[in-house]
């Protein structure tokens, strides 16, 4: 078979132009190449701990005006609360005085309205007294025929209503 009598020179022929590309391609990619991509990944990793520090700091940053805002609003809170209480107080001593102040004036009306009440009862005790007196005066004038001054009959129906 001819094929296989020209093996060992095409073989040592495709070796030899097999080692060649496989060495201008070795040089290409390893020499030009991967030092260019080497430095891209160092620039990467060095754009990333720089990105990195400065999130830390920034996240640190962070922490520290979240903990003033808390202090910050937990003051506010805190004075908040006291005014209310203040005002709160307050509002309960003017509440107090208004109603003091509503207090004495009603009792003042009480006590007045008291007042025109005992007059008007004194004047309705001497009206009642007057109406028995002229009664008692006309009843003993019709049923013992006597005449009965008016001071003694105003005595009479005093004395009873003394009695009760």
């Amino acid at each position: 078979m001819p094929q296989i009598a020209q093996i060992s020179e095409i073989f040592a022929s495709q070796l030899f132009w097999l080692t060649i590309t496989f060495g201008f391609i070795f040089l290409v990619v390893g020499l030009g190449m991967v030092p260019k991509i080497q430095g891209t990944v160092d620039a990467r990793d060095a754009r990333i701990a720089a990105d990195l520090a400065t999130a830390a700091s920034a996240r640190e940053t962070a922490d520290k005006l979240e903990a003033d805002h808390k202090a910050a609003l937990e003051k506010s809170r805190a004075e908040a609360a006291k005014v209310a209480v203040d005002a709160k107080a307050a509002a309960a001593q003017a509440t107090e005085v208004r109603v003091k102040a509503a207090d004495t004036a009603a009792q003042a009306r009480v006590e007045e309205a008291m007042r025109r009440i005992g007059e008007a009862r004194s004047s309705a005790q001497a009206e009642i007294e007057s109406v028995a007196a002229d009664a008692a005066i006309a009843m003993v004038g019709r049923v013992a025929g006597l005449n009965v001054d008016e001071g003694t009959a105003r005595a009479a129906v005093q004395q009873e209503l003394v009695r009760g």
